[in-house]
Parts: structure tokens; sequence; C-alpha cells
């Protein structure tokens, strides 16, 4: 067993440490040098491995390169190694989230890679939390740091607990703070004679605040003159073309294109990160396939199972489409068509592919998208961000893009960039499909798996989780058996019973990584050697803004198609390429078609669907009404047939009054004779004033049919000279008579409007009257004038055997979209309450309301 002895500094030193020269190690002895900060006291923690505090003295020598640091000694090596300088890592915003659950886990793995190769560092956590608080938290996440499975037990607890005492929190909030910084990171590279290699700065921080934050750095907190400043940002950047402009502009006056680093985190995704190195590999095989002759579409997509519960009000600012597609899809994307350099380590070379790529981008057009939003999506708006109960985001949570090249390689190949949340699976790849034109006479079974020219043939970048869970490369066997770089990728062999789309992997030549690592903890390995090629440049960023921006900008008004989450989303978001466009393949609610009418070539079919799990009629306006009168007039036939009379409630409001001329000028053969008109609603004026509902339906409809005198039931509103006065019981009145001549006080169909906002008859939002209890008719107040009203209850509006909902007009639309997704929720939108107990309701919505 080594006993580890822990030798300080002369400095720091005193006694017989200072007085014994170190023991010879024994022959052939284990050496190795692990560093760690000499001021451990401040860490909090004790060592994790077995430690002596032996006296020994430290030579000069060593002292040179290491001074101010303490070793843990397994045998002491003759020769020092010589320092290749110090870098100080500041990781701003060490306390949230992406940190706790990445940023220091990669920056361990970048100690524990690079401790053995001559630099020395320090670990900055800088947050605007207090100090006694922030280092808890901290410390906290650094306890539960993992080493990869090559490190031993007893090695990992050992540079754990070094990297523990190389670490430190600071408060971070001014200009003086970040002076502060820089003045201790110069006194100890002076005080332990150390040379400055260079600073990382991670900015683990909301966007808006890199400008301060820049300019502190800028100010007072730069390397020394001969160091190498390093800015890492994390997304977002920007949220369209002219933010990001604005933010590279910014940022740009205070930091060199050279010392920026933005960080996508799927560019370390070891698929993903093979892709180049993959095609260079491969161009004997590739250069004749890559291309528009045998290429049939390459699949981008990230599909995830989780919801955006507790992120919201990132969503609602940026949406899938700003998360995802502008940034983490788009990079892929470039990896793929862009033409490959002569060589691919040079970051310029690749850089200048990118954007040429960029320049060959078919603009996106509102046709080249489909968006959806998981149906939860509102709830957890409204709750975290303390929206109204009404307020309805349009932010899409998934989205299908088709993008079209132009360019000589390209040209007519569709490459799909998919992806979306609360969906069925958890999954992201890369899939070439290449096309066939092969047709094999021989039974598949009987064919041979490697030579089939019959089946697909594909090369899939699988980037993580799903069925094989792991970073993978597959080609398909009758392809060609690719090169792969010996050392950091295996073969798969012993998964036969695993299908990747439509195949067992048993007809793919399968890679996985001989060792998985986390895409941090390679970026972060990148970020520290200075290789830019894996990060986004300022001009690569502004490019994929310029190509995004239009199509987030037409879809901004665009509603969502609603989707309920995970399998039981189905089909639902199905969608299919016509051309240069997409639509989704299953019709939601409506579907606008051109009539086969060769005398009528502009006009529509009416189409039946569903709305609220309802019946859904939906055309033109005009035709929509012929359509609800002709409805009407059969539910008359039918009620007469069965009672030898028809029950009518009729809601007042304009929206109707379409309705009355069609009834009255067209169906000259409705049974009015049989009919019993009665009002929903009434506003609380004499019958002869033009407000009156009465007075709109005897104006448009009773003047001009043959309607029994008493079969006429206006509202009685206006009692003994007055307007609705509850001691004239006119509510009492109203329910009596519909108890008396209605069978049940079932109404044989009521006709309802919607209002604005969501109101159905004189029964409005926030408002508890009418909406429960035995009440039938009752007084209610509007928000708008005439504010007195009568109206029925919706308990007694239930219990009709048929409810027609009438919609129209464009300035309706908003509301239509509001309650196609609202719940049973009356005091909100009254009109979400209409539910017959044991009829049934019809939704009548025009194209211009249901459609905008």
């Amino acid at each position: 067993m080594i006993t580890w002895s822990w030798c300080l500094p002369p400095k720091v030193t005193s006694g017989r440490c200072a007085a014994q020269e170190p023991e010879k190690p024994a022959e052939g002895a284990r050496s190795e040098w692990i560093p760690a900060r000499a001021r451990v006291s401040g860490s909090g923690f004790p060592p994790l491995a077995q430690v002596s505090l032996s006296a020994c003295p430290v030579s000069k020598m060593l002292l040179a390169a290491t001074l101010g640091t303490v070793f843990l000694l397994g045998a002491v090596p003759s020769v020092a190694r010589e320092s290749r300088g110090h870098i100080s890592v500041i990781l701003l915003g060490a306390t949230g989230d992406l940190a706790k659950k990445y940023l220091w886990q990669g920056l361990f793995q970048l100690y524990l890679d690079e401790v053995n190769n001559g630099h020395s560092f320090t670990f900055h956590g800088a947050a605007t939390t207090e100090p006694k608080q922030g280092q808890k938290v901290m410390y906290n996440r650094l306890k539960k740091l993992a080493c990869p499975p090559d490190v031993p037990p007893d090695r990992c607890a050992v540079v754990k607990d070094q990297f523990l005492k190389l670490t430190e929190y600071r408060q971070v909030k001014t200009a003086e703070d970040y002076a502060a910084l820089s003045q201790e990171i110069q006194t100890v590279l002076r005080q332990e004679e150390l040379e400055e290699a260079g600073r990382i700065f991670y900015f683990s921080v909301p966007p808006f605040a890199y400008t301060e934050i820049a300019r502190h750095i800028n100010s007072s907190c730069r390397p020394l003159p001969g160091a190498w400043l390093r800015v890492v940002l994390e997304k977002p950047f920007g949220h369209d073309l002219r933010s990001a402009q604005q933010l590279a502009g910014e940022l740009r006056t205070f930091f060199r294109e050279e010392e920026m680093y933005r960080v996508d985190h799927y560019l370390g995704k070891q698929a993903v990160a093979h892709i180049l190195p993959f095609r260079d590999q491969n161009r004997h095989h590739l250069d004749p396939i890559w291309n528009r002759h045998h290429v049939e579409r390459v699949e981008i997509v990230l599909k995830e199972t989780v919801d955006v519960k507790n992120r919201t009000g990132f969503y609602e600012q940026y949406g899938v489409l700003r998360d995802i597609h502008q940034n983490h899809l788009t990079e892929v994307l470039m990896f793929l068509a862009m033409e490959l350099p002569a060589n691919i380590s040079s970051s310029e070379d690749i850089l200048r592919s990118k954007l040429q790529t960029f320049t060959a981008l078919q603009a996106l057009e509102r046709s080249s998208a489909v968006v959806g939003q998981y149906g939860a999506y509102n709830g957890h708006v409204r709750e975290e961000l303390q929206k109204e109960q009404g307020y309805f985001s349009r932010t899409p949570t998934f989205a299908g893009v088709l993008v079209h090249l132009d360019s000589l390689r390209w040209e007519g190949v569709p490459f799909l960039l998919i992806s979306g949340k609360v969906l069925d699976e958890r999954v992201g790849y890369v899939r070439i499909l290449f096309k066939n034109r092969a047709y094999c006479i021989q039974n598949e079974t009987m064919q041979d798996a490697e030579s089939s020219q019959c089946k697909a043939k594909q090369i899939i970048f699988y980037i993580g989780h799903g069925e094989l869970n792991s970073p993978s490369v597959l080609v398909s066997r009758n392809l060609f058996k690719p090169v792969m770089p010996e050392g950091s990728w295996k073969e798969v062999l012993d998964l036969p019973h695993l299908r990747l789309f439509g195949q067992p992997l048993s007809e793919y030549y399968a890679y996985v990584p001989m060792m998985e690592r986390d895409a941090y903890s390679i970026l972060i390995s990148r970020i520290f050697h200075g290789k830019k090629d894996s990060f986004i440049t300022t001009e690569n960023l502004l490019a994929s803004w310029e190509f995004w921006t239009p199509l987030l900008d037409s879809l901004a008004s665009e509603v969502p198609r609603l989707y309920p989450g995970g399998h039981e989303n189905k089909h639902l978001l199905d969608f299919e390429m016509v051309g240069r466009q997409v639509s989704f393949v299953v019709t939601e609610m409506v579907e606008v078609m051109h009539a086969r009418d060769e005398q009528k070539p502009d006009a529509y079919k009416t189409i039946q669907s569903r709305f609220r799990q309802s019946q859904l009629i939906t055309a033109w306006s005009d035709e929509l009404i012929g359509r609800l009168a002709l409805d009407i007039e059969a539910a008359a036939a039918a009620a007469i047939g069965k009672s030898r009379a028809f029950h009518l409630a009729l809601s007042g409001g304009s929206t109707p009054l379409a309705l009355f001329r069609q009834l009255a000028v067209h169906h000259y053969g409705f049974p009015w004779g049989h009919t019993h008109l009665w009002l929903v609603d009434e506003r609380c004026v004499p019958l002869t004033d033009p407000e009156s509902n009465f007075r709109h339906l005897h104006d448009h409809l009773i003047q001009l049919v043959r309607v029994p005198y008493f079969n006429i039931h206006p509202m009685p509103v206006h009692l003994n000279r007055r307007l609705c006065v509850e001691e004239d019981k006119g509510p009492e009145l109203y329910a009596k008579e519909i108890s008396a001549l209605v069978a049940n006080a079932s109404f044989d169909l009521v006709l309802l409007g919607v209002g604005d906002d969501g109101h159905t008859a004189s029964l409005f939002p926030r408002s508890p009257v009418g909406l429960e209890g035995s009440q039938e008719v009752v007084f209610a107040e509007s928000p708008v004038k005439p504010h007195q009203r009568m109206t029925l209850t919706l308990p007694l509006i239930n219990r009709a055997k048929q409810v027609s909902v009438l919609v129209m007009g464009k300035g309706k639309h908003d509301i239509v979209t509001v309650v196609s997704r609202a719940g049973h929720e009356p005091k909100k939108w009254p009109i979400s309450g209409v539910n017959p107990s044991s009829g049934q309701i019809a939704w009548y919505v025009d194209y211009e309301a249901l459609l905008g």
C-alpha cells in the first residue's frame, strides 16, 4: 500500500519539514504527481485519500514550476515536470442548473485529462449569490463529481479531492469584484512564481447579462500580456437576426473573434462530432453517392418525451424553432450538406465551407413548416408566468421543417428538420436514406444480408437514447463497410434482436464509441485546446439567423396544431411533402376544399369534422347559414312528428339575423304553425326598442312568416311600466311559462352564439350568475350597455335535446381558437359549459372564424 505524503512548500512549512531530505523511492516504485492548491483550509473538505503530513522539503527547481501548490506523492521523482503555464477557469453562473448538471463535471473531466500534462489550474465558481449560500450550493455539487470508468477508485478519490482544493467560490456583481478577482489571480501567480497561460470565462448566465459582464472582463479582468483569453457563450444567441446582430456588435467591442467560443452542445455529441471525420475517412465510398442522384432524403430528428414545465419563461420567448432548429439541427445540416474541405482539421476551411452552404439554402416560406403545441402547455404558462385564465399562447413546441438547397450536389433533395416536446419517444438521429432502384426476385429471407441490393440503404448517425441508447454510426451492409478510427470506435456484434428503422441491427455495420463522453466534457476540452471548429462564429451565427428569421416572422400569428402528447399523438403530427411544401396528413378540424361544381368554380364544400369533441359544420358564411336552416327545419319536422310541437329558443345579437332572413325567404315549407319561438336572452329595454332582441326577431322573421300569436314568447322584461325589477319577478314568470308549455322544460333546439370573451346567451365570464343551481331564468349583468339582461341559465340550456352554436366572422377567430382548447370551465368561458345532458351539440363555424 502506498502512503501518500503531503509536502508543503518552504514558504508555508516550518520545523523539521524544511530540514529533512525526501526518501529515495524504491526501485521501480510508481510515481504520480497530482497538483493541488497550498491554501486548502478554506475548501471545507478533508482529504479524500489517506494523507500523512510527512515533513519533506521541495527543491527550488520544483517550486519554480509549482510553488503555491501541494503535491500528493506516491514516490518522489528525481526531476520535476516542467510547468506549461497556469490556467484560471472562471465559471459564471456556478450555482445554476447548467453548471450543476454538466459544467462542473466537464471541468473536472478537463482536470483529469490535463492534470499530468504540465499545466496548473485554479477554478473559480462565480455567481451573484451571497458567499455563504453560493459556496454551499457549489460544494454540494462538487462532492457528487464522478470519474469515468477507466479511472481506478483510489486515484479518483485523490484527484477529486485535489480538484475540490483547487476550486473556490466568489460572489461577483460589480466592476470592483472582477478587478479583485484579477488581482487575486495575479497575486497568486507572482507569489508562486507561475507563468500565466490563459483564462477561461464560461458564461453560464442569461444572454441579457453578457454585455455587462463582457465590459467588466475587458476593463479589469483580462489576463497578463502574452496569455490568452477564451470567453465561452451559451445559447440563445439572440431572438432573431436583428437581436443577434445587436448582441454580436456589443460583444465585438470587448472581445476579438478568436477569443469567443459560442457553445452548441450538440456539436460535442459523439455521433454528431464524427460526421465530418466519417465523411473524410470514407471519401472513396461516399464521393460517388453523396449527391442528389443517389440520396432520396435526409432526416435530422430530435424527439423528446419531456415537457417544458419550469422552463415556460424561456419557451414563451423562443419556442422550439429557436430552441432547437436554428442552432442544433442547422449545425448538423451544415455538416451533412457542406462541401468537404480537403483539410477538415482547419477551422477556417470548415467555416468557409459552411458559409457557402448557407448561401445555397433556399428561403423558407410559411408552407415550409408545420407546427404544433402539446395540450398542457398553456396550463403550464398560465401557472408559471401568472397569466390570466383566458391567456393562450401560440408558441410551438413541435415543428417539422422542409429545407432545400440550390446546389448541383443537393438540388431537389429534401432535408427534414424535426423536433418536439412530449412526443412518443426520446431519440436523436441523422438518417441519410438512399434511393434504391433494384427489384429482387429472390425471397428476402433467402437473401444474403450483406449483398442484397433490394433492402433499404441508409447511413445513420444515432445521437443517443431511443432503442440503441448509445451514440452510434450505422451503415447498411449493402452500401459499404466504413472506415472507422481504431481505438475510439468499436463494432457492435451482440444485439441480434434489435431493429432500427425497419431493419435488424445485423443488416448494418454498427459502431459505438469505445468510451462514451458527455458533450460538455468534449467541448470544454476543445475550448482548453483552442479548437474553434466545434463552435459557432459570429458569421456562422448571423447566417443562420438570416435563414430562419423570415420563417419565424411568418409563423408569429400561426395557431399551432394542438396535440395531446406521448403515444396519444398517434398520427396527428405526421406530415407529408408535396413539392416544396409540407402539410399535416391528418386533418385536425377542418379542410377547405373546392367543390366540384363547374358552374361555381369558386364554391367550397362543407366539411364535417369535430370541434370540442362534438360535430363541426363549416363553410363560407352563406352556405353555412343555408346548412343551419336546413338542419333546423329537419329538427322541427322530427319534433312535430313526435309531439305535435317544435320549441325553438333563439339567441339575440347580430349573428342570427342572416339565419332569420334565410328561414323567412327560402323555407316556405317550414312548419311555423306548430313552432313555438322563445328567447334565450333579452336586454332590459322595451320590446319596441332597436336594442331589443325580440325586436330583431320580429323585424327579420316573425312579421315575415305565419307563426301563431300564442306561439310567440317574448321575455317579460317590461312589467308594470318598469324594466327588469326584481319585485316584478319576470324570470319566475318566464320559467313558469316554459314549464307549462315545454315538456320537461327541454327545448327541442337552442340556438346560441359566442361573444368575443366567451360568453353565450347573457352568461358572462367571471360572473357566477346563471351557471349553476336550480333557477332556470335569471337577471344578469352585462359588461356593455345596456347592462341589465334576462337570460336562460346554463342548467336549463343543457336540458335541450339539441344545441346549435353559430359563430361567424374573422373577428371571432381568436375566441374560436381559445374555445377549441378550453376544458369545461364555464366561469372562464361560459360557452365551455354548454354540454346537453341527454342531447347533442353542433358547432356551425364559418371559415373566417375557424381559420382567421
